[in-house]
Order: C-alpha cells, then sequence, then structure tokens
C-alpha cells in the first residue's frame, strides 16, 4: 500500500454566472490519494477527517475512489474550506484552515504505519503551517531508510504564515525525500534567481532527492536524476477545462508507472533507464490530460488510459 500524507478538503468551486459556490471534494494529497485508488494502486490517506457532514462527504468520496481511511485522525473539528477562483482555466485558492480538522494534529496523533507500506507520499499545503506541517516532517524523517518518500510541496507563498520556518521545513523534508515533484513556479521559488532549468534541477537533486520531477504545463515534464540524466516528455494536446488537481494526478500517475515497474524502491530510483523514465512520466502526463480536459479534481480511472 501506498499512504499518503496531507490535506482532505472542500474545494469551494464557482458556478456558470456567478450563482455561488459548490462544494467538490479536494485537497492536493488527498487528490493523489483518489488518482492511486482509481489507478488500481492500494491506497490510504493520512489526514484529518472531521465529523461534520463536509468530513462525511469527504469520506464518502474517498471509500468510492478505493482509498482507505483507516489512518485517518478523527475530531470534531471543521473540515478546511479552499474557495477556487478560476481565471482562463486556472485556478487559485483562499482558504480557511485555522484550529481545523486537517491543520490541528499534532505528532502524537499520527498514526503508526504498517511495516508492508510501499511507499509514503508527501505534499499540499498542511506542509505549510503547523501545527500539523510539523508532524507531517516528523512522520516523514521517521521512515525508514529502505521505504521510498515522495515530496510534492506545491508550494503556495500567499497560506504561509511563516516564510522561513516554511524554507527550512521544506529543507528538511526534501533531504529526506527519494522522489521530489515541483512545478515550474515551485522550483523558481525554492531556488531564487536567474539560472537555468537545468541548474535549479541539479541545485534539488543536491538537496538529497535520487529524483526530481518538474512539470512545465504547456512545455512537459521532464525527470532529473541523481547523477546526470535527464528525461523530457511533451505536453499532451487537450481541450483545457481548467487545472485543479493536474499535478495531483500526475504524482499518481508517477508512483504507479513505478510500482508497475517494481521501482517503488530508494535503492532503484539512482538506475531506471531512459525508457522507464520516459515510461512513468507518459503515464504521469496521460492522467494529468484527463484530469485538466473536465472541471475540477475528477482523476481518470483506469480504463480510461487504455
Amino acid at each position: 500500500m501506498i499512504l499518503c500524507c496531507g490535506e482532505a478538503l472542500i474545494d469551494m468551486i464557482p458556478q456558470p454566472g456567478g450563482a455561488g459556490f459548490a462544494p467538490h471534494v479536494g485537497g492536493a494529497v488527498l487528490n493523489t490519494a483518489v488518482a492511486l485508488g482509481r489507478l488500481g494502486v492500494p491506497v490510504g490517506l493520512v489526514t484529518g477527517l472531521s465529523s461534520d457532514p463536509f468530513g462525511q462527504l469527504i469520506e464518502t468520496a474517498l471509500e468510492a475512489s478505493n482509498v482507505s481511511t483507516d489512518f485517518a485522525v478523527r475530531s470534531d473539528r471543521n473540515t478546511t474550506l479552499a474557495f477556487v477562483h478560476l481565471e482562463n482555466g486556472q485556478a487559485t485558492y483562499t482558504f480557511y484552515d485555522d484550529n481545523t480538522a486537517t491543520r490541528a494534529i499534532s505528532s502524537s496523533d499520527m498514526p503508526t504505519l504498517p511495516s508492508d507500506t510501499e511507499a509514503v507520499f508527501f505534499g499540499g499545503i498542511s506542509l505549510c503551517n503547523p501545527p500539523v506541517a510539523d508532524s507531517l516532517l516528523d512522520l516523514a524523517l521517521a521512515q525508514p531508510a529502505d521505504r521510498l518518500v515522495m515530496a510534492d510541496p506545491n508550494i503556495r507563498p500567499s497560506f504561509v504564515s511563516d516564510h522561513a520556518g516554511y524554507r527550512a521545513r521544506l529543507t528538511a523534508l526534501l533531504g529526506r525525500a527519494d522522489i521530489v515533484k515541483l512545478s515550474d513556479d515551485d522550483i523558481d521559488w525554492l531556488i531564487e534567481g536567474e539560472a537555468s532549468i537545468h541548474d535549479k534541477g541539479q541545485a534539488v537533486l543536491a538537496m538529497g532527492p535520487k529524483l526530481l520531477l518538474l512539470t512545465r504545463g504547456g512545455e512537459g515534464a521532464t525527470a532529473f536524476q541523481a547523477g546526470g540524466q535527464e528525461v523530457h516528455v511533451p505536453a499532451r494536446t487537450v481541450q483545457i477545462v481548467d487545472t485543479v488537481g493536474a499535478g495531483d494526478t500526475f504524482n499518481a500517475g508517477a508512483l504507479a508507472a513505478l510500482r508497475a515497474a517494481d521501482a517503488l524502491r530508494p535503492e532503484a530510483l539512482a538506475t531506471l533507464d531512459a525508457a522507464t523514465l520516459t515510461d512513468m512520466l507518459t503515464l504521469a502526463a496521460r492522467a494529468a490530460a484527463v484530469t485538466v480536459s473536465r472541471a475540477g479534481a475528477n482523476p481518470p480511472w483506469a480504463h480510461e488510459l487504455g
């Protein structure tokens, strides 16, 4: 089983004609878990689940996509809400997160992960602010060296309350992660300055990861492997409805492809050949292309990818 660790929330999606907002189950880490479940990968979500109606909506949606909620931290705190603003299909967010079921999680609340856990994924806004951000870092650093850790910080600077603390947290997380996925905006925030994408990618690898996956929207995606190999796949041409959940689905596709290739192990990453890396990026891009072709975070099922 792959365990995804981070937020489960409700995206409030604007309705046509400005007729208010409608609730949709979301959250970057939840989206990755849902995408994995739909791709047929055994997956569970380590998150905070509220007993409120939104929390019940989230749990029902997870079960429908074959995501285990056995590792959820349950409480009666409110569910986090993210109001989505769309402009030309691009999404920005306003979060309501203080003292919510996801945010107010301490290290002592975290479950013990089963010994047969294949990989652990961390990401999203839950890495931004304590207490949950510190609790997730503690969980990541506690993972045994032979268990694969992937991280996608999905950086949202406007949501961070302490930028210095956030950078320190990400530095520690990336130092433990075997795979890191970043967007072009993420890498420009993380590695400041005018260096080339290649040099910025190498700077991220120097922080500790064995594999960096960089997504660049219409310019496609690149895998930077520790040791110097780089593999690129172009973006797929689709009619974009919105970008909600695209990167999260990409993460799931990458993990699913590595699992299918029996490469979901830290020691396997440094020796992956170009064909395996290309297959991984291709599946991830195909899955993400389906998500952007329809409204909201609605990842594909395995049968939709052929």
